[in-house]
């Protein structure tokens, strides 16, 4: 497992997309939250300022799509190229090659992840000034790690589906689908049908990490439990196909 895991560090670290893809999300999650910050004390005479950490943390939906598609690309190239059979030779037990592969995109990105949570806070923080909150007040320290944890579940999610549908386009599309597309039509199912599916959906549901305690919608950790479930669906359905399908 040791060199399985060290063969999967060495794939995800050496190829140009997670460099570029990573740099993307801290671009992403840093320059939103300073833009946020600074319109939001710009409209603050119009409209309340909200949760101070969630405001810093509003790049995290477009972050999440990145990670996800990086999550797609890391085994969809490895299909893509023909190294899936190179992979599949040297470890032969198919299982131990997705849990290497998922264990290390899941520490890699998840420490960058923090890191670059932490960053997005306290820069928010930085320019709201007076209207800002420490990373202990409230539920900022949940917010933010919550968001760490979002990104990587939808990383972990993209690479599930990369794993199902072998192809980098269709498993984009795939998470495009399901993190955007699904939750917007849900909401659009008629009566209370759809105020209770949409609790349930995907982005919706792991979102609530990020977010305060309202009355109506899934508490914080039971709706980031209830994406993590989507996750271990897909991946469930990946190794399953993984062990049935020729390279």
């Amino acid at each position: 497992m040791i060199d399985a895991l060290r063969s999967e560090w060495t794939k995800l670290r050496s190829v140009r997309s997670t460099t570029w893809s990573m740099l993307t999300v801290v671009l992403m999650m840093v320059g939103f939250s300073i833009l946020m910050s600074k319109v939001a004390l710009a409209t603050l005479d119009e409209r309340p300022l909200g949760d101070p950490a969630a405001l810093s943390m509003a790049g995290v939906q477009l972050a999440s799509i990145v990670v996800a598609a990086l999550g797609v690309l890391a085994i969809s190239a490895e299909y893509r190229t023909g190294m899936i059979r190179t992979s599949l030779l040297a470890v032969p037990r198919r299982g131990r090659m997705l849990a290497a592969k998922v264990i290390v995109f899941a520490l890699a990105v998840g420490g960058a992840m923090l890191v670059t949570s932490l960053v997005s806070f306290f820069a928010g923080q930085l320019v709201l000034g007076e209207h800002g909150v420490a990373l202990t007040e409230g539920d900022s320290l949940r917010i933010v790690a919550g968001a760490a944890l979002y990104v990587t579940a939808s990383g972990l999610f993209g690479l599930g589906l990369g794993t199902i549908i072998r192809h980098t386009a269709g498993g984009i599309v795939a998470i495009v689908v399901l993190l955007l597309v699904l939750p917007q039509l849900a909401t659009m199912l008629p009566g209370e049908t759809g105020a209770q599916v949409v609790k349930y959906i995907t982005s919706t549901a792991g979102a609530r990490i990020m977010s305060p305690q309202v009355d109506g919608l899934l508490p914080p950790w039971t709706g980031f439990g209830v994406y993590c479930l989507w996750v271990a669906v897909a991946m469930v359905l990946a190794l399953v196909l993984l062990r049935r399908r020729d390279a």
